[in-house]
């Protein structure tokens, strides 16, 4: 019986000691990873792609691979799923979720709470109502979404920027 517990304690502290081996980063990694972060965001040049999604009133959604926003300094693409409450349902549906292309649009970037982030709200005049979209992007390339719109519940979303 003590010899399977040693055994089992062994196995796992191995097993342990080997995971948090590959996933450490040294200051230099992390220092280059937050020099691009800032150049992209203060580029207005950056792609969120999202992973999970916080409707209003329910439990977080993992998403697939295929959602994402992209900002660059003429234009703004969103491919977003919805989930929630609308207000105005569209006409047609293949308009649903958060679809759209705008090259009217405010950008601005602010520093975040803490050092090391920024706060980035966009909003858009030529997508037929306006829609907000804000960031809070960290220097380690995650960033938080949250999308108002006024013909729905806000959602947000949690993300890495590429």
């Amino acid at each position: 019986m003590k010899r399977s517990a040693l055994h089992l304690l062994i196995v796992l502290s191995v097993a342990f000691g080997l995971t948090m081996c590959g996933t450490a980063q040294t200051a230099r990694e992390k220092e280059v990873v937050a020099g691009e972060v800032s150049r992209s965001v203060n580029d207005f040049d950056f792609t969120f792609k999202a992973t999970y999604a916080y409707p209003t009133g329910f439990k977080s959604i993992y998403l697939s691979p295929y959602y994402d926003v992209k900002v660059s300094p003429d234009t703004i693409r969103a491919y977003l799923p919805y989930y929630g409450r609308a207000y105005v349902a569209p006409v047609n549906p293949s308009e649903g979720g958060i679809k759209f292309t705008s090259t009217d649009f405010d950008y601005q970037v602010n520093p975040g709470k803490k050092k090391g982030n920024w706060r980035v709200d966009i909003r858009t005049k030529d997508t037929g109502r306006e829609i907000f979209l804000y960031f809070d992007i960290w220097e380690n390339g995650t960033a938080r979404l949250q999308v108002t719109d006024t013909n729905r519940q806000p959602i947000s979303f949690q993300g890495d920027l590429l």
